[in-house]
C-alpha cells in the first residue's frame, strides 16, 4: 500500500465517491440489512443526494495512487457550536481493515467542527458499531438500539 493521502473533497470528486458508497452499501452493509434495503439507499444517492450533504458539512476523502479509496463527512450537530456528527464515512471494501477509515475519521476529529465540539455523535451502521467503539465512540445514553433509520446513536465525549 502506498502513502494514502487524506485531502478536502472536490466536486470533481463526485462521481468516484458515488462509486465507493454504492460498493460498499451493495457489497459490505447489504450482508447486515439487506440488499434489498441497501438498493433503495443506493437508489437515492446521486450526485444530487451528495451535494446536498457536502453544502452542510465538511467533506474529506483518502487517496491512494490518485484513487479515492474512502470518504467522510462531520457537520455541526443541528446548528450547535458544541456538537457536531459524523457522516458516511466508507471505505472500499478492499481496503477494509487496513486503517483508512480510522485515519479518515481523525481526519474529522481534527476538523474545526470536531475540535470546537465537546461531543461527537456518529449514525453507526450495525457494520460499523464495533469500529466506532475501537475508536471510543459509546451508545448514546447507554442505549444500544438501533433507531428508526437503522443506526446505532453513538457519541464520544471529550
Amino acid at each position: 500500500m502506498t502513502d494514502i493521502i487524506i485531502r478536502k473533497y472536490d466536486e470533481k470528486d463526485a462521481d468516484e465517491v458515488l462509486i465507493l458508497i454504492h460498493r460498499n452499501s451493495l457489497e459490505i452493509n447489504a450482508k447486515d440489512y439487506g440488499l434489498d434495503f441497501m438498493q433503495k439507499f443506493v437508489d437515492i444517492c446521486d450526485v444530487n443526494w451528495l451535494s446536498k450533504r457536502v453544502s452542510f458539512c465538511h467533506m474529506y476523502v483518502a487517496e491512494e495512487s490518485g484513487h479515492i479509496i474512502g470518504v467522510g463527512g462531520i457537520s455541526s450537530y443541528f446548528g450547535s457550536l458544541t456538537e457536531s456528527i459524523i457522516l458516511n464515512v466508507f471505505v472500499l471494501p478492499e481496503y477494509h481493515g487496513k486503517g483508512i477509515g480510522r485515519k479518515i475519521v481523525k481526519t474529522l476529529e481534527n476538523d474545526e467542527y470536531g475540535i470546537r465540539a465537546n461531543r461527537i455523535e456518529v449514525p453507526a451502521s450495525i457494520t460499523a458499531k464495533d469500529f466506532y467503539y475501537k475508536l471510543g465512540y459509546r451508545f448514546k445514553n447507554g442505549v444500544e438500539e438501533l433507531d428508526e433509520e437503522k443506526h446505532y446513536r453513538m457519541e464520544k465525549i471529550k
